[in-house]
């Protein structure tokens, strides 16, 4: 599916360079090597959770570089951990989430450009459409990029979302992974005619079905996406269809509702290898640039988890400074007597 129009180029409208390619390849080692560690150092109890993304490399590392983080604005899920790495956040600030350090992550969402994690599913779309809309109110080129599964497009937030996106011409780009399984419950029986991308034609809007296993037709139907929006023209509904072929969390066991053979069936070619085949075929690139890529995804884990483990707890009296944005004189008074409580500890 591409209801898009095709006269819309993106401000890096070219065909993807072998340096680009190979960067591409890169982050996705990365991310790949960072998530299946994510998942050792949660049984390791360095983590306490975890939401894996095997097999969606693709479709986050190839939408995350499509944004330009000098005025666009991404509000992701709590599975965009690809997205984070993509963009250059910080991911020790980014995993201290998962370590429940601190809600929403260390890192900062102005700097980075990356909206605090969310948990609430679909909460971040109403998020993503509201700064759209601002930056249409200000008269500013910025858009946003929000993430959501096929299970959170069931959510009566998301058609709040598109509705109200498209009524107002807001440039938000609406990124669907449908990666099979809204938790247990496979797409077939939680999406009515199997595609997401299907209801953007009830809004009004262009929508893009595309393969989320492949980084390059990501990279390109995002930057179409984000030219379109920046136009003026409205959002863009794009459903990359990839598959998760971990569980949902690490306290899930996708062995009660699916088996191996249909993991094996559904999952498809591997993101990563894909693109390896790819940059050997066209003489982009040999097995010492893979070794190094490699390399280099293991030792920045081993320094991902170093800073991970020497995060301490977050001192109490945030609670009393990050409630509202002017304290209240009811928060100072409880404030004092939580300090002066502590100093008698």
């Amino acid at each position: 599916m591409d209801t898009l129009p095709l006269a819309v180029a993106g401000d890096d409208a070219g065909p993807l360079t072998p340096a680009q390619l190979r960067e591409l390849y890169s982050l996705m080692v990365a991310v790949r090597h960072l998530d299946t560690s994510a998942i050792a150092w949660q049984r390791q109890g360095i983590i306490p959770g975890y939401a894996p993304e095997l097999g969606q490399e693709a479709a986050q590392v190839g939408s995350g570089y499509a944004v330009d983080t000098s005025r666009d604005f991404v509000f992701p899920t709590y599975r965009e951990m690809g997205v984070a790495r993509t963009m250059g956040v910080d991911m020790v600030g980014y995993m201290s989430t998962h370590k429940a350090t601190w809600h929403g992550g260390l890192y900062d969402p102005m700097a980075s450009r990356l909206a605090p994690i969310q948990a609430v599913v679909a909460g971040s779309v109403l998020h993503a459409v509201g700064w759209a809309h601002g930056q249409t109110l200000d008269q500013k080129d910025g858009v946003a990029l929000t993430y959501f599964g096929d299970g959170a497009s069931s959510q009566g937030d998301v058609h709040e979302a598109m509705n109200f996106a498209a009524v107002m011409k807001a440039p938000v780009v609406f990124f669907v992974q449908n990666n099979g399984w809204a938790i247990s419950v496979p797409t077939d029986r939680q999406v009515a005619g199997g595609s997401v991308a299907a209801r953007a034609a009830g809004y009004g809007m262009p929508a893009l079905q595309i393969d989320g296993n492949d980084v390059v037709a990501v990279v390109e139907a995002t930057r179409r996406a984000f030219a379109h929006a920046r136009s003026g023209n409205g959002p863009v509904l794009i459903e990359a269809m990839t598959y998760r072929r971990g569980p949902h969390s690490t306290s899930d066991d996708p062995g009660r509702y699916r088996s191996l053979d249909e993991e094996r069936d559904g999952a498809g070619e591997d993101p990563l290898e894909r693109l390896k085949q790819r940059l050997l075929a066209d003489g982009s690139a040999d097995a010492a640039f893979f070794a190094e890529a490699l390399a280099a995804a293991k030792a920045e884990e081993e320094q991902i988890r170093t800073g991970i483990q020497a995060l301490g707890p977050r001192p109490g009296n945030e609670m009393f400074d990050l409630v509202f944005q002017e304290t209240t004189p009811a928060l100072q008074a409880q404030a004092a007597n939580w300090r002066e409580e502590s100093e008698h500890v």
